[in-house]
């Protein structure tokens, strides 16, 4: 309650102050050539009245109702009668001094209070005056509330994009984890040497995956590390079938990515590569240059009348449309024998 009656009194306290210059402003224009100053007091007090009547229809019931609201034709004949009025009653504070102040006697009015055109400047002057800051005031406040609209839209498209990336990762790890199960399993049943180490390769990728994927970034060299344990698994998987050639070069430490925004690229190679010749062939090139990271994968295939990759590319496209847009490339080369995956973001 307090607040409202000092923003109340600091607005009433503003007019006020406004409307006591608009007085100054007449009795002063108005009193060049004249002694009478019991007249200039009432001329430039009627004078001010008619001016704060005026302002204050156009202010509170012209300009929102019609102008703002775009209704120009009603605004347009109200104005004129706004007019009207202004000049009828300005025409008869010159009468009423002329009559009660100076007895009939039409040469004894100072010059400027006998100028009917000029008064009517005066007083449309300070009209225009008072609605120019109404539309101001309006103008400033529209573009306050664009602002705020804008920057709750952009709120609200930045929580949907959190949430459209967590669903993007969650259909992600099911599938990366059941296929890394699948391995230990097949393993524990043969009860194979190999199953301890890829427990301990599987436990590391856990826990990359559990807790370092809710980071927003992480270091270039963690994602290549997971990714060479998640090659390990898959070779152990599938023994001498699986013939993968890592290469990797110039690769800058301090560079920082997605989590997990490399790995699906070489568990799609594993999953829907074809092996030919008794050898499943994937070639990965990872390298940075300058401000640009190059990532190749590229595994034997056979070209198929309807090629189905699954969910994992097309997520992963989503993602990278999401985190680095216009600033990335991917491309998906599918030949007779090779599908092959190219992507260049620039960071």
């Amino acid at each position: 309650m307090n607040k409202l009656v000092l923003k109340v009194f600091k607005k009433v306290s503003l007019h006020l102050f406004f409307w006591l210059i608009v007085w100054f402003f007449f009795s002063s224009f108005f009193s060049v050539g004249s002694k009478n100053e019991n007249f200039i007091f009432w001329f430039s007090t009627i004078l001010s009245t008619i001016s704060i009547l005026s302002s204050y229809v156009f202010v509170y019931y012209l300009i929102p109702e019609f102008l703002i609201t775009q209704k120009h034709k009603i605004f347009i004949l109200y104005t004129f009668y706004a007019f009207v009025f202004i000049v009828c009653a300005v025409l008869m504070t010159v009468v009423f001094g002329f009559v009660f102040f100076y007895n009939l006697e039409y040469q004894q009015m100072p010059a400027l209070t006998k100028s009917l055109a000029v008064i009517l400047v005066c007083v449309i002057l300070i009209v225009v005056l008072a609605s120019g800051l109404k539309i101001l005031k309006h103008s400033y406040k529209s573009l306050e509330e664009k602002k705020t609209l804008e920057n709750k839209f952009l709120q609200t498209k930045l929580e949907l994009k959190e949430q459209e990336l967590k669903f993007l990762k969650m259909q992600i790890h099911p599938h990366f984890l059941f296929n890394s199960l699948n391995t230990i399993y097949g393993f524990a049943i043969a009860k194979a040497d190999e199953a301890p180490e890829m427990i301990l390769k599987l436990s590391n990728l856990l826990d990359y995956i559990l807790y370092q994927v809710e980071k927003p970034k992480v270091l270039l060299i963690e994602e290549v590390n997971h990714l060479e344990d998640y090659i390990s698994l898959e070779k152990m998987r599938f023994h001498d079938t699986l013939k993968v050639n890592f290469n990797k070069e110039k690769l800058n430490d301090s560079l920082q990515i997605p989590p997990m925004l490399l790995i699906p690229f070489v568990e799609n190679s594993f999953k829907h590569g074809v092996i030919i010749n008794g050898v499943l062939n994937v070639d990965i090139r990872l390298r940075t240059v300058n401000n640009c990271l190059v990532f190749e994968v590229e595994n034997s295939s056979k070209r198929k009348e309807e090629a189905s990759t699954g969910i994992g590319l097309p997520n992963i496209r989503k993602r990278l449309e999401m985190l680095y847009p216009e600033k990335h490339q991917l491309e998906i080369i599918e030949n007779n024998d090779t599908f092959k995956v190219h992507l260049k973001i620039e960071f």
